[in-house]
């Protein structure tokens, strides 16, 4: 994608308007990873640095502090494009969970009042038995296996519900869909999974 292209937002706008295109937007992150592409980070950080803030405020983060975040997301975006796979999650996705994870860092670094050393989202994972790992391991590759049979719509919100764990509310503010509409998505990908997946989820 060149220059001139890049510069283009999602469908064709300019960079800054709201269109939103995900093959597009992911052509951009490419386009930074291969050669630090200014006009392509600049559609990406018009269009999603003040999402990643207001996705920021309404997770409890102050004005300044979220911005902040938001910030640094785009910041890993520039260094670390070469790390998105379009295959796995959509440019949303990406940046959302970048987004989520960088605030939990914060309120471990810095223990801002609202900050809970025991809330699950914080505390480490306990250490799985190795049977269990190996049980777990199975079960991610035949689901990984069997989202290859779903339209993409569901397949992503499969992956974000099974392996990253995010509620369904969670999944409907990160990708601006209505509730019921996650939910539908998610009733018709377990019924099309159930036959190759019993007992898996």
């Amino acid at each position: 994608m060149t220059a001139s292209k890049a510069g283009m937002g999602a469908g064709g706008t300019k960079a800054g308007q709201t269109a939103y295109d995900r093959e597009a937007m992911a052509d951009c992150i490419e386009a930074v990873a291969a050669r630090q592409d200014k006009a392509a980070f600049a559609v990406l950080f018009d269009y999603f640095a003040p999402r990643l803030k207001g996705y920021l405020m309404k997770l409890g983060s102050s004005d300044a502090q979220a911005e902040e975040v938001a910030q640094e997301v785009m910041i890993t975006v520039w260094r670390k494009a070469g790390q998105f796979d379009r295959r796995q999650s959509s440019v949303s996705t990406w940046l959302y969970t970048i987004a989520r994870n960088r605030r939990i860092d914060v309120l471990r670094r810095e223990k801002f009042p609202d900050y809970d050393p025991d809330d699950p989202l914080l505390l480490p994972s306990e250490a799985e038995q190795p049977d269990e790992a190996v049980a777990a391991s199975e079960r991610e590759a035949r689901v990984r296996d069997a989202l290859t049979t779903l339209p993409e719509e569901q397949a992503e919100l499969i992956r974000l519900a099974f392996f990253k764990g995010w509620s369904h509310s969670e999944i409907a503010e990160n990708l601006d869909l209505p509730l019921g509409t996650v939910k539908s998505r998610l009733r018709l990908a377990f019924r099309k999974l159930k036959g190759g997946l019993d007992g898996a989820v």
